[in-house]
């Protein structure tokens, strides 16, 4: 028999933000993105998914139903007070069960290189600002660094709506209410909160992922009405999220909704997680601050994408970062390898980041040599 205890003790302890149970494996932890086995552990039998199972319902009979019938399941669970985001899915007939250790304690902006214009963007009284970026790329603790700063900085009512809710927040300088969506949850759908959210007199809304139309149209609407309504969408970049947003909806319905998504959205932020040179996870920013120029693009009869890419990274001045900005500095700054940086773009832009690169050591040795100077200054007395 599994000793689920053991194991997620055992996951906090080394700092693992996931731990898998598979029938026909050991228990596996993964830590800075590498997947390790529990040694000390035995492999995982067909009984002992039940079992492992039965831990994390702990009895909830309208989840397992809604399990059975629907062959997957996402829930929260806890663990010596650390929460667990538990999804559970079917393998041969078999349940398979991956759990994410959400951790009470939020890292800071510094510590997860979340770029400042993203938290002054959280200032604004209206609009939509949308976190992005592909599984395990770090949403949610982004999303949620966010919630905690205006809780701390503003007064005002936040109403998270999360499937599930990974982060407690406790109420500080704003008000926060948290609901949970899903089977056995405090709303049945995301569709159904934000409308409703519209009835509880919020602030600011958090939509823990737009997937569809319906969800989509709400958050517009509550952003119309006055309201800051921050959000997550599976997208690869900021220019990626734009077409999405549109593709949500008929030909004949998109011209009007780019109107609408150039006005109300404010700010997309796209994140990737790579492993550095030091065996930790470094995330990587693109950021696009919708200004007069992107707006511009986004209303225009056929979606540039490539345009789009674009003026991101020629808008520097009023806080975009461009991918190809991000990288090549984390390279001259010696936190990821060339080859790392050239991964994560398209072969065509390769010469676009090494002449950034050129000019980021150009404009660092500059620098340099400018503090060094001043340093001599006022050793020597001049």
């Amino acid at each position: 028999m599994i000793d689920v205890n053991s194991i997620l003790k055992k996951a906090n302890q080394i700092n693992a933000s996931d731990a898998h149970f598979i029938s026909g494996l050991k228990p596996m932890l993964r830590i800075n993105r590498e997947l390790l086995p529990v040694q000390e552990s035995d492999v995982i039998t067909k009984e002992d998914m039940w079992d492992v199972y039965d831990y994390f319902l702990k009895g909830n009979l309208e989840r397992d139903k809604s399990f059975k019938e629907r062959k997957i399941l996402d829930c929260s669970a806890e663990f010596e007070n650390i929460r667990l985001r538990v999804n559970v899915s079917y393998s041969d007939g078999t349940p398979v069960i991956i759990t994410r250790l959400i951790r009470d304690t939020l890292p800071t902006y510094e510590d997860l290189g979340v770029p400042p214009i993203v938290k002054r963007m959280t200032e604004q009284q209206q609009g939509l600002i949308l976190v992005t970026g592909k599984t395990n790329s770090g949403k949610s603790t982004t999303l949620n660094a966010l919630i905690n700063n205006i809780n701390e900085t503003q007064n005002k009512k936040i109403l998270t709506l999360e499937s599930p809710v990974e982060y407690r927040h406790k109420s500080k300088k704003s008000i926060v209410v948290q609901k949970e969506i899903g089977s056995g949850g405090d709303m049945t759908n995301y569709s159904t909160g934000v409308k409703n959210s519209l009835r509880e007199d919020c602030d600011i809304l958090v939509i823990g992922e737009i997937r569809d139309r319906e969800t989509l149209d709400a958050a517009i609407e509550t952003a119309e009405s006055g309201h800051l309504v921050l959000g997550t969408l599976h997208t690869k970049s900021c220019a990626e999220t734009i077409d999405r947003m549109i593709n949500f909806y008929d030909v004949s319905d998109q011209a009007s909704i780019k109107y609408l998504i150039a006005s109300l959205l404010k700010l997309v932020i796209s994140q990737r997680l790579i492993r550095n040179k030091q065996g930790t996870l470094t995330l990587i920013p693109e950021v696009m601050v919708v200004d007069n120029v992107i707006s511009g693009i986004i209303r225009k009869d056929k979606l540039s994408v490539a345009e789009i890419e674009d003026a991101i990274q020629s808008a520097s001045g009023n806080g975009s970062i461009g991918l190809i900005n991000s990288l090549a500095e984390l390279f001259v700054n010696d936190i990821i390898t060339l080859d790392q940086a050239k991964a994560q773009i398209e072969e065509k832009n390769i010469e676009i980041l090494n002449r950034t690169i050129m000019q980021l050591k150009i404009k660092k040795d500059e620098e340099n040599k400018r503090a060094q100077m001043h340093n001599n200054n006022g050793q020597y007395g001049y």
